[in-house]
Formats: C-alpha cells, sequence, structure tokens
C-alpha cells in the first residue's frame, strides 16, 4: 500500500475527499496532512477523520530540511490540495513525478503565480468564458507547467457569477481527483 501526503492550506474539502477515498481502497493510504495556515479548517477535518496533521512554517519549508523529512519518511506520493505555496526544488527532486495538484482551471489557461481560488473564478468570467474545468497534473519548478495528467470540463452560461463558477469547479475536484489520483498509482505500480 503506497502512502500519501497531502499539502492544503485553507478548508480541506478536498483532503477530507481523498482520505475517504482511499480510507476504502488498497491502493494507497494517507499518512500525514501538512499545512502552513494554522487557521485552517482540514485541521479540524484532520481531527475528526482521525489524520495526522502538522502545521509549518516559511522557514521549516524554504530554509530547512524537516518538511523534506517528513515527506521521506512518510511519503510515496505527495498531493497538493489547495496549497498555495511553490513546492522546493529539493521536495520536486526527491519525489520526480510523486507531486500531484489540481488546478481550479482549464490549463495552461488561467494558470500561474497568483491564479488560484476566487481569482481564478473572476478571471473566467471576465473573460466570457464558455466553458471551464479543473486540470490535475505533476508538479514541477514552476507554478502550473507541470506535465498534464487529467482534465475535465463544465459548461458555463453568461449568467454564472464566480460563485457558481466555483460550486461547478468543486463539483468536478469532487469527483475527479481521488479517482485520478488512484489511476496515477496503480499505473505506475503496474
Amino acid at each position: 500500500m503506497k502512502r500519501i501526503v497531502i499539502f492544503a492550506s485553507g478548508s480541506g474539502t478536498n483532503a477530507e475527499n481523498i482520505i475517504k477515498f482511499f480510507n476504502l481502497t488498497k491502493t494507497a493510504i494517507v499518512t500525514n496532512v501538512l499545512c502552513n495556515n494554522e487557521h485552517a479548517k482540514v485541521f479540524e477535518r484532520c481531527k475528526r477523520l482521525n489524520i495526522n496533521s502538522l502545521h509549518f512554517n516559511r522557514n521549516d519549508f524554504f530554509k530547512s530540511d524537516k518538511i523534506l523529512n517528513i515527506l521521506k519518511e512518510e511519503a510515496d506520493y505527495i498531493i497538493l490540495a489547495g496549497f498555495l505555496w511553490k513546492i522546493p526544488e529539493n521536495i520536486i527532486d526527491a519525489f520526480p513525478n510523486k507531486i500531484i495538484n489540481i488546478h481550479p482551471a482549464l490549463l495552461p489557461n488561467y494558470g500561474g503565480k497568483g491564479m488560484y481560488g476566487m481569482n481564478v473564478h473572476r478571471a473566467v468570467k471576465e473573460n466570457n468564458e464558455t466553458e471551464t474545468g479543473i486540470t490535475i497534473h505533476y508538479v514541477n519548478a514552476n507554478y502550473d507547467e507541470g506535465a498534464i495528467i487529467f482534465q475535465a470540463k463544465t459548461a458555463l452560461n453568461e449568467n454564472d457569477s464566480p460563485e457558481k463558477i466555483a460550486e461547478k469547479i468543486h463539483i468536478l475536484e469532487q469527483e475527479h481527483f481521488p479517482k485520478v489520483i488512484e489511476d496515477v498509482i496503480l499505473k505506475e505500480n503496474a
């Protein structure tokens, strides 16, 4: 059974969905959730789900090997579920093609630094897009530029607010993210 560590920064709905999904499989298990926001709701979810969690700061992440050492002990795969910091190269180098992110748009559109959450949905609305979606991709040294693993689309209409777009994206995330992670693990370990 493979081990997953999730990085999160916020409410943790995707983290919870992934934890629950893998609790029902023999493919992988979530060993820890690491979070850079000490007030994030993901900690409440982890406590309720009996999953280890840890808050860390910029120094732990960027200027020491503290997080890298935890990952080496506890992870075969790293999943970014609403995590907003750029992954340091020492972690990318230690886990090549083992770090997976979900982005709330159809990359390469609406990607890059600062393009997350409602920023993405407002930009999609302002450009009068007729569709949007999610992109699940490997993480490399640049924001949102890793190889694409999977995309799913949803239609938009002119009355969709950024909040409505966010709801549509959330549905896609919940439906696809855990399954795609499992597919990647199964293919790589066949």
